[in-house]
């Protein structure tokens, strides 16, 4: 079962900021099979780096993006970013810390952390530039 399906409503218009959205979601999923896998604790930091890295790199493109397109949210936007990675580091030291790993708690988590996201600041950069070749 996957913890996070994608919707057309996370869907910014651009073709590939959509993809890496799909990338980021299932990164997100495999993370959640791990947690169901044999040894957590051993396995999962790992997907949490390759998780962390591949977000850093999309919000950077979509940063890129909205610079080239003037957007005038970037500002509140960028700052969501930060937020964002500063709480993945948060999820990811909670995990490191954790003598023993509550696995609903982490992927409501993660649910909530990507999907918030998705529902305010990208929809509103979709909202304001529409679809727009990569």
């Amino acid at each position: 079962m996957q913890l996070l399906q994608w919707k057309d409503e996370y869907s910014v218009g651009i073709d590939a900021v959509d993809y890496e959205h799909k990338e980021l979601i299932g990164l997100i999923n495999r993370l959640h099979q791990e947690l169901d896998a044999g040894d957590p604790k051993r396995t999962v930091p790992a997907f949490f780096g390759d998780l962390l890295k591949g977000i850093s790199t999309h919000f950077a493109l979509e940063e890129k993006f909205m610079r080239e397109h003037g957007y005038s949210g970037l500002g509140s936007h960028k700052e969501d970013h930060e937020r964002l990675l500063d709480e993945l580091r948060d999820i990811m030291d909670a995990f490191e810390d954790a003598k023993e790993i509550d696995t609903a708690a982490l992927r409501e988590r993660l649910d909530t952390w990507f999907t918030r996201h998705f529902r305010t600041h990208d929809a509103a950069l979709h909202r304001s530039l529409g679809a727009h070749p990569s």
